[in-house]
């Protein structure tokens, strides 16, 4: 079957055997470009995996699902409050440390499965996971609907954040660097400002700017939400620790119902379809693996977010 490995930190298109194994065979028919992807690409980070962690597809007994791909033991006690990213023997993501879902076909644990609603397009579902990641930051920062809030940064996760934000009827003020992420934030409902102080701020960016940014637009006291990935360190500014802020660092989501974060996400991408029209920018097949990754990586020639086409519907 075709799928996308990382080579020399070059994404290509390889053939390789279908998988085998334990777990339920997923037929995937779309798989998006998340931006640690770029990020571990250029470390060589993947390995021999087939990469991609944001994909849905369909089973052999044709039940549509988005994957949640993070997988710990299952036994312990993160794992058994439901944050699996703690777990403790260690936990695993597809597309990452192991095969994920630029592929034709992937076998994924029952568990990890999300159905996904009557009428949500399959091609459109691998955002569940970027929407699920944006609901557990959310939750992290205890975000009220009295709270004044800015998302600093509308790339995919601020966008995200700004969707799960308007869908839990909650005003948001939100940065955007480019015209078409400008676009983007008012079609889901931001206001493109940052004026005075805020009682939340969530950093969609993750860099010493955006870090510094959020230090300056925070109110004293308030909560900074960290749900862009620093991929370098940083230093925290002496304002910091004047207005005595707090913050509060998201990474992966929360497993386990009633309150997990795909459920959410699913939901929403469900009963709001320009979510999808805001976000999605580009798709490719396969084949098109070389112009899809440099479109991705290239966020002023218009690109959000870049989704693989990869089997019928």
């Amino acid at each position: 079957m075709k799928a996308i490995k990382v080579i020399d930190k070059t994404p290509v298109l390889v053939d390789v055997p279908a998988p085998k194994g334990d777990g339920v065979r997923v037929r995937v028919v779309s798989s998006s470009i998340c931006g640690s992807d770029l990020h571990m690409m250029a470390t060589g980070y993947f390995g021999d995996n087939i990469i991609g962690h944001e994909f849905a597809g369909v089973t052999d007994d044709g039940r549509a699902v988005a994957i949640e791909p993070l997988n710990g033991c299952g036994h312990c006690g993160f794992c058994d409050a439901g944050h699996s990213i703690h777990c403790e023997q260690g936990f695993s993501l597809l597309g990452v440390m192991a095969d994920g879902g630029m592929a034709e076909y992937i076998k994924v644990p029952a568990n990890k499965l999300i159905e996904l609603p009557s009428g949500l397009d399959v091609a459109i579902a691998s955002l569940v996971e970027p929407l699920a990641v944006a609901v557990h930051g959310v939750d992290r920062a205890h975000v009220r609907e009295a709270d004044r809030v800015l998302i600093i940064g509308a790339g995919p996760i601020g966008l995200a954040i700004g969707a799960v934000l308007r869908g839990r009827g909650i005003a948001y003020d939100i940065t955007a660097r480019y015209p078409h992420q400008q676009q983007a934030a008012e079609r889901l409902g931001g206001k493109l400002r940052a004026d005075g102080h805020y009682d939340v701020v969530m950093d969609a960016i993750g860099s010493a700017a955006s870090l510094k940014q959020s230090t300056t637009r925070v109110k004293p006291m308030g909560r900074i939400g960290l749900v862009g990935m620093f991929w370098e360190p940083t230093k925290l500014e002496q304002a910091f620790w004047a207005k005595e802020a707090v913050l509060i660092p998201a990474a992966g989501y929360y497993c386990k119902s009633p309150s997990r974060s795909f459920d959410e996400a699913r939901t929403l991408l469900h009963q709001y379809p320009d979510i999808a029209q805001a976000l999605i920018t580009h798709r490719y097949p396969l084949e098109g693996v070389t112009e899809a990754f440099h479109t991705a990586g290239t966020r002023a020639a218009g690109a959000i977010k870049v989704v693989f086409d990869i089997g019928k519907r």
